[in-house]
């Protein structure tokens, strides 16, 4: 799905974007890479450094947290349309889970740097996206 097209069309569908008018979609859609992963292959480590956020296009993965035990959680499933790593656009810190692809899988990465230089250009993108962060932290939080 490397054309640009495409891609903005899928980004049209992930609540993420759902804020952003035609222009800065396309501004994003520019700086997106696409990636595929295997069955039972890590898209992130949890302890890492993370690198960006990560957009389910196809496929299925686990969000896996490991204990201090050794023991594992199963956290999370994400599908097409959903998202991971939206905390590492923002901070340096390490990865708080682990996600692994549970059948073929491809992901659109939007990198730290990549994000930051979306936003220096259009300060609009930050407040969308922002309302869309805090409105799932919200959910998140209600669910506890």
């Amino acid at each position: 799905m490397q054309d640009h097209d495409k891609i903005k069309r899928f980004l049209t569908t992930v609540p993420l974007f759902k804020g952003l008018d035609d222009r800065q979609l396309s501004r994003l859609t520019r700086r997106f890479s696409e990636r595929s992963y295997g069955p039972g292959e890590s898209i992130v480590t949890q302890g890492t450094i993370g690198i960006g956020l990560f957009i389910m296009e196809s496929g299925k993965a686990d969000a896996v947290r490991e204990h201090p035990g050794g023991e594992k959680t199963v956290v999370n499933t994400f599908g097409p349309t959903e998202f991971f790593g939206e905390l590492s656009l923002l901070d340096e810190e390490p990865r708080t889970a682990s996600v692994v692809a549970t059948e073929p899988t491809k992901c659109l990465i939007l990198t730290q740097l990549d994000f930051l230089s979306a936003l220096r250009e259009d300060a609009d993108v930050s407040i969308a996206l922002l309302k869309e962060l805090a409105r799932r932290y919200r959910r998140a939080v209600e669910s506890l």
